[in-house]
C-alpha cells in the first residue's frame, strides 16, 4: 500500500507500514512534502519527540525535588495567607504620679520643727521659698514619703531636713528631723541619705573641709543608721583664681 504521507508521488521503493523507506525509518527523518506544502513527522519521529518531552519533564521534576538552582526544597507554596505580625506597642506605665504637697505648710505647721526655722522661713524672691522636696518610698508604705530640705536664701546652706509620712487619713506625720548647719537629705534606692558639710574656722561657705554622709534605713517603725562615710576635701584648691590648664597631645609610642 502507499505511504501515510498520501502524496501519491515517489518511486516504487519498498516502504514499511508507515510509508517511509528503511533508511528514513532508521534515522527518523521527515518524508516528502505534504499536499499543503508543510512538513510533518513520521510515526517514529513523533514518538521520539514525545520521549524527549517526557525526559525533559522528568529532569525538571528531579531538579525541583533535589534543591536545584532557584527552587526551594520546601515544596509548593501553600494557599493559606501569610500571617502578618504586628509589633506590639510599649505598654504604658501604670505607676501613678506621687501626690504633691505644700512643703512650706508642712514645715510651718509642724511642732517638731524649731521655732527659729519656722520663723526664718520666708520667701527669697516673690513667692519662692528656699525649700526643696523629694518624693519616694522610704517606709515601704503604699504612698510616697516626702523629704523636705530648708535652706538659707543667700548661700543656699541647708538648715534642716525633715521626712513626712502620709497616713491613712491623708495627713502627713513627721518621722525624721535633723537641724544643723549645711545639712541636706536625699532619697537613694529606698534609703534616706543625709549629707552634712564640715567646716573649720577659716573655711568659706563655698569650700568646706569635708562632709559626713550618713545612710538611714527604715526598720521597726523608725530610721536606723545603716552606713556612714566621711570625706576630707583638699584645702589647697578652690581659691577661684586659677585658669583651666591647656590640653596636651597624648603621648605616642
Amino acid at each position: 500500500m502507499r505511504g501515510l504521507t498520501g502524496s501519491g508521488e515517489g518511486g516504487d521503493t519498498a516502504t514499511g507500514s508507515s510509508g517511509a523507506t528503511a533508511g528514513d525509518t532508521a534515522t527518523g527523518r521527515y518524508d516528502g512534502a505534504t499536499r499543503s506544502g508543510g512538513r510533518r513527522l513520521t510515526g517514529w519521529a513523533a514518538s521520539g519527540t514525545a520521549l524527549v518531552g517526557l525526559a525533559v519533564l522528568v529532569l525538571l521534576t528531579v531538579s525541583c525535588s533535589t534543591g536545584g538552582t532557584g527552587t526551594r526544597d520546601e515544596g509548593p507554596a501553600g494557599t493559606q495567607p501569610v500571617a502578618q505580625v504586628t509589633p506590639s506597642a510599649t505598654a504604658p506605665s501604670t505607676a501613678k504620679p506621687a501626690p504633691r504637697v505644700d512643703p512650706v505648710q508642712l514645715v510651718k505647721r509642724d511642732s517638731r520643727v524649731s521655732e527659729r526655722v519656722r520663723t526664718d522661713l520666708k520667701p527669697c524672691t516673690g513667692s519662692e521659698y528656699p525649700v526643696d522636696s523629694s518624693y519616694g518610698r522610704l517606709t515601704g508604705g503604699s504612698a510616697p514619703d516626702v523629704v523636705v530640705n530648708v535652706m538659707t536664701c543667700g548661700d543656699a546652706v541647708g538648715v534642716g531636713t525633715y521626712v513626712y509620712h502620709r497616713q491613712s487619713n491623708g495627713t502627713y506625720k513627721n518621722i525624721f528631723t535633723t537641724e544643723q548647719p549645711a545639712v541636706y537629705g536625699t532619697i537613694d534606692r529606698g534609703d534616706l541619705v543625709v549629707t552634712t558639710q564640715v567646716y573649720e574656722k577659716r573655711d568659706s561657705v563655698a569650700y568646706p573641709s569635708g562632709e559626713e554622709v550618713v545612710t538611714y534605713r527604715w526598720a521597726d517603725s523608725r530610721f536606723a543608721e545603716h552606713d556612714r562615710v566621711h570625706n576630707d576635701f583638699n584645702r589647697a584648691v578652690g581659691n577661684g583664681e586659677g585658669e583651666f590648664p591647656q590640653p596636651t597631645e597624648p603621648t605616642k609610642n
